[in-house]
């Protein structure tokens, strides 16, 4: 079949060979087209090729959303919704017992990361999960899982990878002593009670030193709410102080916050929470950890729907490995590179 390269599909594959306006080969028959191959061909300025028929046909308006294979919905959706459930019942535990089971955690966690393969999935996975309901318990397990692709992308391996991602699942448990009226108040904390508040790190560290023996668990519960300019707290510790594990978390967790919806606010923009992200990483958060974060989500724009301050509407087609924000766009038969082009700018990418 032949198509549009607009049109591909990461996984498609070609059915011969590509050449461009010179007659130069840029791709053989039968390479698998994923990202970069793509990238490849509009850089070639090649507008068609041939491709393998698709089992099922997509659109070419792709969100992030639509992107992810949703044959996973029914086997994951429960997973997750019985890791937001038993997170639940571990957090009264903590309240009453003062201590979490190690077991208990294990099986709540492991599944869910055993059934989410690819990272990409996992975002439109967290996206179409969100609800404005069991916000505390659904974050600590969204944070859960972040943590653990976070730490895989700055080099962890899994084992290790699988700790972090425990050390993010429990890294509020400290919010069980936590008035819930504080908790889930709509509008802004009074002085007292965002001191109030902000003991979950404490209580949290103490909860977590009765129930592991990974020192890391206990002290990332501690400190995720540390930033590296000395702005944070319980204690005021700056980069070289912070444990790396926190500092990952400490990521995870604004990106989770930013994007979950709540009674009292939607979720935003995917977009505008990366960038605020990227703002931070010069200021508050570990450089590293973050932009590591953001490059591996920054493909999920590619397909995207975006409205630029002209308001000119177009589709991103490629975007850049270190200008993250200025991508490749189509609009109609034109191409802007927003890395070249820098009067244009993206005023609302459609989720």
């Amino acid at each position: 079949m032949r198509v549009q390269v607009i049109d591909l599909n990461e996984g498609d594959v070609l059915s011969r060979d590509t050449f461009n306006n010179f007659g130069l080969h840029v791709l053989s028959k039968g390479t698998t087209l994923q990202h970069y191959e793509i990238a490849r061909l509009i850089q070639h300025q090649i507008d068609y090729v041939d491709i393998n028929d698709r089992p099922t046909q997509t659109s070419a308006s792709r969100t992030i959303e639509s992107t992810m294979n949703p044959k996973w919905l029914p086997t994951v959706e429960p997973i997750y919704k019985n890791a937001v459930k038993s997170f639940e019942n571990l957090f009264s535990k903590a309240l009453n017992d003062g201590e979490v089971n190690d077991d208990e955690v294990n099986a709540t966690l492991e599944p869910l990361l055993n059934n989410l393969q690819l990272e990409r999935d996992v975002v439109s996975m967290l996206l179409l999960l969100n609800t404005s309901d069991d916000y505390t318990y659904q974050h600590s397990v969204q944070v859960g899982m972040l943590s653990y692709y976070l730490a895989n992308w700055v080099g962890y391996n899994n084992t290790e990878a699988m700790q972090i991602g425990k050390a993010g699942f429990l890294h509020d448990i400290g919010n069980c002593r936590i008035e819930l009226g504080i908790l889930n108040k709509p509008t802004k904390l009074t002085k007292e009670e965002f001191d109030e508040v902000k003991k979950h790190t404490l209580y949290g560290h103490e909860i977590i030193s009765k129930s592991f023996d990974e020192p890391y668990l206990a002290v990332s519960a501690l400190q995720h709410h540390e930033r590296v300019d000395g702005s944070g707290y319980p204690y005021g510790l700056t980069g070289p102080e912070i444990h790396p594990v926190a500092k990952i978390i400490a990521v995870v967790d604004i990106y989770s916050a930013m994007i979950s919806e709540r009674m009292y606010r939607h979720k935003r923009d995917l977009f505008d929470v990366l960038k605020e992200l990227y703002q931070m990483s010069f200021t508050e958060l570990d450089a590293f950890m973050t932009q590591t974060f953001i490059k591996h989500m920054i493909p999920n724009f590619i397909g995207k729907k975006v409205e630029l301050v002209t308001g000119e509407i177009g589709i991103i087609v490629m975007t850049h490995p270190t200008e993250f924000f200025q991508p490749l766009i189509r609009i109609g038969e034109r191409f802007i590179d927003l890395t070249i082009e820098r009067n244009y700018e993206i005023k609302q990418v459609y989720l």
